[in-house]
């Protein structure tokens, strides 16, 4: 008897292609597309759930497999979209899609494949998965296409998540995904990849956040390091450290936002050398390759999706945090992002940013 895969289908090329090999590989599937936004989310006409499940079922029924629609949009809701806000609130930069992918795409439709009795779920995700049989334990390892590869966004991923997921596109570039797809006269073979906050189009955050809390945040001061008022801003949503454009104002050398802080309602901006810091610390921690780190580990270390990787040092103080000191200082490293560990072409685990000490 064939073994049974539940393929995450956005109605998107990558994963109508890895619906394909799944098939071709043997697997009985079925595609599911994952309702992210109901009436009360707004900003989401270019990327909705009946747009996505009708691309979906083109492709379901050219595969010649089923196909349906799980309402996951309180959930989203509630771990994403409320989420996102706090952050932004509360001075933090939040990164959404590895929240999606924590605790909707391989939490709750994880969940919901194994309930209906599925052996695996599968992505059109760029990453590979083996077995350390010196270990014992699933290793998660970067793309064959490096310019593809998503490990930065799947650290969290359990062992038994990764015991029960495929993802059929990771020894693949986009070209040959493309390839395959129209070869397969699939409808979206040509359609484009979207770089936006699915929830947010536009790119717009801020807009967005006002709409859908009705709020209007309040203006307050940007300050130097000393503490002297250099002017006003328009609400502390508005900004991310490491930013520069956008500030409303004008100096002798480029100042750049260095923190955010809600309880004062205070913006700091600083010269680029403020942004440098060496160390981080982050919890909410998922480790991958090891069980935990006992001892200091060489890595190298990603704390954003566009970061090159850049040697440190880690450390497991306690149970749910981590220690990473670089070799060299990093620029604007954020509260709220993701630190990211590598043993080469594995994914040793991560967390989130919660502390980086500045140099200066």
């Amino acid at each position: 008897m064939n073994k049974k895969a539940l393929i995450a289908m956005s109605g998107g090329v990558d994963s109508s292609v890895a619906a394909y090999l799944m098939k071709q590989s043997g697997y009985d599937c079925a595609g599911a597309t994952m309702k992210l936004f109901n009436e009360s989310t707004l900003y989401t006409a270019k990327n909705n759930t009946a747009d996505c499940a009708a691309d979906t079922e083109k492709i379901a029924k050219a595969l010649h497999i089923s196909f349906s629609v799980v309402d996951f949009s309180e959930k989203f809701r509630e771990y994403v979209i409320d989420q996102f806000i706090y952050s932004y609130e509360n001075g933090i930069t939040p990164n959404p899609c590895i929240v999606c992918n924590r605790h909707l795409k391989f939490d709750e439709l994880f969940q919901y494949a194994m309930s209906l009795g599925y052996d695996f779920i599968a992505t059109g995700h760029y990453v590979r998965i083996r077995l350390n049989e010196n270990t014992g334990r699933y290793e998660l390892l970067k793309a064959v296409d490096l310019s593809k590869d998503q490990s930065y966004v799947l650290y969290s991923l359990t062992q038994q998540q990764l015991s029960h997921a495929v993802f059929p596109l990771g020894s693949l570039s986009k070209s040959e995904v493309r390839s395959i797809a129209m070869k397969q006269g699939f409808s979206n073979a040509g359609k484009k990849e979207s770089q936006d906050i699915c929830f947010v189009p536009d790119g717009r955050y801020t807009d967005f956040i006002e709409d859908y809390t009705g709020k209007k945040y309040p203006e307050g001061n940007f300050i130097d390091t000393e503490g002297n008022v250099l002017g006003k801003h328009k609400g502390i949503i508005y900004y991310t450290v490491g930013q520069r454009k956008g500030l409303g104002l004008s100096f002798s050398q480029p100042m750049y936002v260095s923190k955010v802080d809600p309880i004062s309602n205070t913006v700091t901006l600083a010269g680029n050398e403020a942004l440098f810091s060496r160390t981080l610390t982050a919890h909410n921690i998922n480790l991958i390759s090891v069980e935990e780190i006992s001892a200091p580990m060489r890595v190298t270390a990603k704390v954003r999706y566009s970061h090159k990787e850049q040697w440190a040092t880690v450390t497991q103080p306690d149970k749910d945090t981590l220690f990473v000191e670089f070799d060299e200082p990093q620029r604007a490293i954020t509260k709220g992002q993701s630190v990211v560990l590598y043993d080469g072409e594995i994914v040793v685990g991560g967390g989130i940013i919660c502390e980086t000490p500045a140099m200066f």
